[in-house]
């Protein structure tokens, strides 16, 4: 039997998962930014940030996954985690009790200054500025809720920021959680391997990103605007900011007007 030191999370989850076992445990990753996700499905991780760059940078040590499994705090003999919400009405509701052994086995391994955030479909909405904030942190612990939700009493005495990937509902937290981390580590230092790919993308500056095209020079009767095969980069600049603007103003109005906004204070 091996000696080397597992997660919480990894404590429930079988072995002969190899996706899994990239987050693996390893001492040299205590200075990387660090990722835990409480879940009733700790099976669900990696998922998709072991794939691509994400699951390169996971398996380089640029950061580190961990599960806390909430089942493993549960009470009785059948690890209960939930009950019905007081006031009465359908569905359940995490208890208290049971989230918070869970929060407290988190934060005993979490980075200081890492945010606690308990992902909700009340929350602020998860955006760029935000997914850079993560970036900028140690790291980030992650409530997944289930069913009707989390007991507010929990919310308010760790005070957790609640957090919403969109105004949309959906029957977990765990989605959201892996786009969120995504989001933030894809802006951590070498996991892009090119700092400039963050700073023209859609909502890097407030506005949507510019059209992409590259080869063939024509497709379909469609040639290439002429301006990016002329070599030159001003008038290129120009016309893919000029791209951008016009895209924003037509598709997010509201971008666009806090953009507009913002320039205009910045000029006065």
């Amino acid at each position: 039997m091996s000696d080397t030191p597992k997660s919480h999370g990894r404590k429930s989850i079988r072995p002969t998962l190899t996706p899994q076992e990239l987050m693996t445990h390893n001492p040299r990753l205590a200075n990387a930014w660090r990722a835990q996700v409480i879940t009733l499905l700790p099976e669900a991780f990696p998922g998709v940030l072991g794939e691509s760059l994400t699951g390169r940078a996971l398996k380089d040590g640029l950061w580190s996954l961990d599960t806390v499994d909430l089942r493993r705090f549960g009470i009785g003999k059948h690890r209960n985690v939930d009950d019905t919400p007081a006031g009465g009405g359908a569905g359940m509701v995490l208890r208290a009790d049971v989230m918070g052994a869970a929060i407290e086995a988190a934060l005993e391994n979490a980075p200081q200054g890492a945010p606690l955030i308990y992902l909700s479909p009340r929350g602020r909405v998860f955006d760029q500025q935000m997914a850079q904030s993560l970036a900028d942190a140690p790291g980030v612990t992650l409530i997944c809720g289930r069913f009707e939700g989390l007991d507010q009493r929990v919310i308010e005495h760790y005070g957790a920021t609640e957090v919403s990937l969109g105004d949309f509902v959906m029957t977990g937290g765990e989605i959201a959680a892996q786009a969120m981390i995504d989001a933030a580590i894809r802006l951590r230092p070498g996991v892009l391997g090119n700092a400039e790919s963050t700073q023209d993308e859609s909502h890097a500056n407030g506005l949507l990103e510019h059209p992409q095209y590259t080869r063939p020079a024509e497709w379909q009767g469609r040639p290439i605007p002429p301006v990016l095969m002329s070599g030159n980069h001003a008038e290129i600049a120009k016309w893919r900011q000029a791209e951008a603007e016009a895209l924003t103003a037509a598709r997010r109005p509201d971008l666009w007007q806090a953009w507009c906004a913002r320039n205009s204070n910045a000029d006065g």
